[in-house]
């Protein structure tokens, strides 16, 4: 049993690519579904399809066997939440990642929760 999906959600795609895996599935959550769409529109997944009626199947994403994404870390944990405004948003990689920022309006990236000027919890930093 899971009791921190987006833990889960991260330590599954992070092993998915360090596999060459085409696709990894997991339970389907809001949060993590919501995460998942923030990482796609950002570039960093091929597609989010729900499987049945709880699964989620991640396509991921590949440039000539090159995964598009070369690290992905979990920042805000159960046990240590981490809440930044919109000029307190750290920098991934000088600039070249996201974060994933739960805002009040949903979970999106770093980069929209700047041009809508809306802080929030870090979830992860994908690069």
């Amino acid at each position: 049993m899971v009791n921190d999906h987006l833990s889960d959600f991260v330590t599954r795609i992070r092993n998915g690519y360090a596999a060459n895996m085409p696709v990894v599935e997991m339970s389907l959550v809001k949060t993590v579904r919501a995460t998942a769409e923030a990482m796609k529109e950002a570039g960093y997944l091929a597609d989010v399809r729900g499987v049945g009626k709880n699964r989620l199947e991640l396509v991921l994403k590949y440039d000539k066997k090159r995964p598009a994404v070369s690290g992905i870390k979990r920042i805000s944990k159960p046990g240590s939440r981490v809440f930044k405004s919109v000029r307190g948003l750290p920098r991934v990689w000088g600039g070249m990642g996201i974060n994933i920022v739960s805002t009040p309006k949903g979970i999106m990236s770093d980069k929209k929760a700047k041009k809508l000027n809306l802080g929030g919890e870090v979830i992860a930093q994908v690069w």
